[in-house]
């Protein structure tokens, strides 16, 4: 190997390959390194981002069941609301029926007065 190495090392064809060969395995070595490198330095952030998400993803699910326990009990509200509403209007009839009584009752009163005043 030694004498073909020679003998490309002296033509210039044989030192443009030794060249390009040479840049290919630097440009390697730099990707590896790099790569290596950003592994490195990201991976531990990456871990605590995940374990953020994870942690966010339960605080979700937490979140979402007090929502349709909120839902359930606004529900039992919305229900007690008519309820009430009900009892309302039956109770403004009682009192319009009432008010008409009292409106009669008047006016018996006042009859009963101008009778009583002719004798």
């Amino acid at each position: 190997m030694n004498p073909l190495f020679i003998v490309l090392a002296q033509s210039v064809t044989g030192s443009v390959i030794i060249i390009v060969l040479l840049l290919l395995v630097a440009g390697v070595i730099g990707y590896l390194t790099a790569w290596f490198y950003a592994k490195s330095v990201y991976t531990p952030i990456i871990k605590t981002l995940e374990e953020e998400k994870a942690e966010l993803n339960r605080q979700i699910v937490g979140l979402k069941d007090d929502i349709s326990k909120l839902n359930g009990t606004v529900e039992k509200l919305n229900g007690t609301v008519e309820k009430l509403n009900n009892t309302v209007d039956r109770l403004n009839e009682k009192i319009g029926k009432l008010e008409e009584e009292i409106a009669v009752k008047k006016k018996e009163i006042e009859n009963l007065k101008k009778t009583a005043k002719k004798n």
